[in-house]
């Protein structure tokens, strides 16, 4: 079965920076389309980032030019790299494949502060 363990998150002020880890067990992550969700309260989970099995990366707009999407297949992990973070960052985040989810991790709560 496909675990997926996230982490990295943590308390940071606004224009600072995170690194986000999922660590993924029973499937290749090099195998699989792979995303970077959030949850932030009250709103629906959202797909933030995504790599393709092909290494195709995609942001969502509010995210380009401060988020990078990477894996290190060797490891089986996959990367986010959050730069100039904003309040409107402020979530819980996940990772997972597509188009067909493993159950979902934990994940890592990630909090900018004004």
């Amino acid at each position: 079965q496909v675990q997926l363990v996230e982490s990295g998150g943590g308390l940071v002020q606004a224009g600072g920076s995170l690194r986000l880890s999922c660590a993924v067990s029973g499937s290749s992550i090099s195998l699989n389309h792979m995303g970077w969700y959030r949850q932030a309260p009250g709103k629906q989970r959202e797909l933030v980032a995504s790599i393709t099995r092909f290494g195709i990366t995609d942001y969502i707009d509010s995210v380009k030019g401060r988020f990078t999407i990477s894996r290190d297949n060797a490891k089986n992990t996959m990367y986010l790299q959050m730069n100039s973070l904003k309040p409107e960052d402020t979530a819980v985040y996940y990772c997972n494949r597509f188009p067909l989810f493993a159950p979902w991790g934990q994940g890592t709560q990630v909090t900018v502060s004004s």
